[in-house]
């Protein structure tokens, strides 16, 4: 028998109960042992529920305990749960979690702790869900070099954008819509504001690099500006528009964004929509490989966490999880990257094109039926240090998209 504790009994904790108690015959069959839920550790009591009798408050006592082999974290947040981890590893129980924050902060630290015991660190939950990124990357694309992967990695965001593309709502109405199914928060800046795409593409990073990415060192552009026209000029063009979360190499350095991206039809992720997320990973042997699925959800996600509780049950005295050192990666700048652009801007074409060109150089216009009072262009290729001068030195720019083409050096 194979005791484990989980750690927080929440949306995702409760559905790893629930993975376990449906599968269970299947789960220990892969394994070759018994998994036995022991303890189970909230804040709370849930009386009437059968957890109750597993439940625990104090962590110590599943520190303390030799017979806890494996611990699940699915408290999220970074404190308490770091120490908590910490901790564990510390006291020889590998842990599995499905914590996108504590990995993406302290992931080479507690990776390293881990290896130095024979345990495992996994983390396949925290990005992407139920979709096996982490564990492709960590076994089946080993014997590859990693030239580039980008994904929609947040399911509330890529709601909202499929949503403002088909249907034509705004912002606003896309919002409250998701919020009333459930797909966001009430307070929904870390989805918007792609800060959850940002920790995931940050430990995606590091994983390809063998080094530390901050996530802080990630230009970070939201949906928030997003508006009913750009979704209008993407169709004119025959395009659609995705927030991207995006990790390339450049030569000998790595450029990690996460920003809203013109997408054609001829894109792999083009026709990714609704909740779903998808990793696009392109390999210096492998060539184009995509990873598609549910990238959130109680069952999904706590599917990918017991899929790690069975790696490290089959693994107990052996690390298998691929490291990355504690050395900091020092991203290329934004600034130095490259790629075309697409402006809207006020007026008329007829009226602006030859400023636009004498800044710009050669574009193409955009003209949308029933928007009047403004046009859109797309830019030559050029850096975003570039764009940027350019684009302060004229009046009347009402927004701009990056395009994102693939196999185009970023």
């Amino acid at each position: 028998m194979v005791n484990i504790a989980v750690m927080g009994y929440g949306t995702v904790g409760s559905g790893v109960v629930e993975v376990i108690r449906a599968n269970g015959d299947i789960i220990n069959q892969r394994v070759g042992d018994e998994i036995n839920i022991k303890y189970v550790l909230d804040l709370r009591d849930f009386p009437g529920d059968p957890i109750q009798e597993k439940i625990v408050h104090d962590v110590d006592i599943i520190i303390n305990d030799p017979e806890i082999r494996i611990v699940v974290e699915v408290m999220g947040g970074i404190e308490p749960a770091y120490t908590f981890v910490k901790r564990c590893l510390e006291a020889g129980k590998s842990v599995a979690t499905s914590n996108k924050a504590l990995v993406a902060k302290h992931g080479a630290e507690l990776l390293s702790i881990a290896r130095d015991r024979n345990l495992n660190f996994l983390f396949e939950a925290s990005v992407g869900g139920g979709i096996p990124i982490i564990r492709a990357l960590n076994s089946s694309l080993t014997a590859d070099r990693i030239e580039e992967i980008t994904g929609i990695l947040n399911g509330t965001t890529n709601y909202m954008m499929s949503k403002m593309f088909y249907e034509g709502a705004d912002y606003d109405e896309v919002l409250k819509e998701a919020q009333d199914n459930g797909y966001a928060e009430r307070n929904p800046e870390a989805d918007v504001e792609g800060y959850d795409a940002c920790r995931k593409i940050a430990i995606l990073s590091s994983l390809i690099s063998g080094q530390q990415v901050d996530f802080e060192d990630i230009y970070t552009e939201g949906i928030t500006k997003i508006t009913r026209e750009d979704m209008m000029y993407a169709k004119e063009m025959g395009m659609t528009i995705k927030l991207l979360a995006s990790s390339k190499r450049h030569g000998s350095h790595l450029h990690a964004i996460v920003a809203p991206a013109l997408l054609n039809k001829e894109h792999p992720l083009y026709s990714v929509d609704d909740v779903f997320n998808a990793v696009f990973v392109h390999g210096n042997m492998l060539g184009d490989a995509m990873f598609y699925g549910s990238g959130a959800g109680k069952l999904p996600t706590a599917s990918a966490v017991v899929a790690d509780v069975v790696d490290e049950a089959k693994h107990l005295h052996r690390n298998i999880m691929t490291m990355w050192k504690n050395e900091k990666l020092e991203l290329l700048p934004i600034e130095d990257t490259s790629k075309r652009f697409f402006v809207r801007m006020e007026g008329g074409a007829d009226a602006r094109k030859a400023e636009v060109e004498a800044l710009f150089g050669p574009v193409e216009i955009v003209r949308v039926s029933g928007l009047d009072g403004e046009f859109g262009f797309i830019t030559e290729v050029m850096t975003e240090g570039e764009y940027g001068k350019k684009a302060a030195q004229i009046s009347g720019i009402l927004h701009m998209i990056r395009f994102e083409e693939q196999g185009a050096e970023a």
